[in-house]
């Protein structure tokens, strides 16, 4: 039996321990804001953060995360960085398909996690590995820049 915490919640599985983490939160406990994008962690649609770090969920068996803490989109209303960049997704209207969306939130909020008051060097770096098909990086950008500064008061 392979146990972790999923959004604060004990999780267990027994099944195959080389199964993806993204299929586990999406089939077996039914957490679908979580996206498949590439399968190859190039896209970033997948993105999780375990232990606090960003994680391509669609890559990374669940034996990997054994006695971790694992944290999804579902989780990002709960947590006030989340709550802010959410909040400046939709002020500065960065969804447009929406698809990447969760995977570019959970890593914008990795990034204000460990750097308050990022430039657009920081931003870029951080989010490099979300691609975003309607090409929205210029809202996405402004949004975290929002995320900082509401931060900060």
């Amino acid at each position: 039996m392979m146990n972790f915490t999923i959004n604060g919640q004990p999780a267990a599985f027994d099944g195959d321990p080389q199964m993806p983490l993204l299929w586990f939160l999406r089939d077996e406990i039914g957490l679908t804001g979580t996206k498949f994008g590439c399968g190859m962690a190039l896209c970033g649609a997948c993105t999780v953060h375990v232990d606090g770090l960003p994680l391509r969920s669609c890559v990374t068996p669940v034996s990997a995360v054994v006695g971790k803490n694992v944290v999804t989109i579902e989780a990002a209303e709960k947590d006030k960085i989340g709550q802010i960049i959410q909040t400046a997704w939709v002020e500065e209207q960065v969804p447009q398909c929406g698809y990447c969306q969760s995977g570019q939130i959970m890593s914008a909020m990795a990034l204000l996690s460990h750097k308050a008051d990022p430039s657009d060097a920081d931003i870029d770096a951080a989010m490099s590995g979300n691609i975003c098909r309607c090409a929205a990086y210029p809202r996405i950008r402004a949004a975290i820049h929002k995320a900082a500064e509401a931060l900060k008061s």
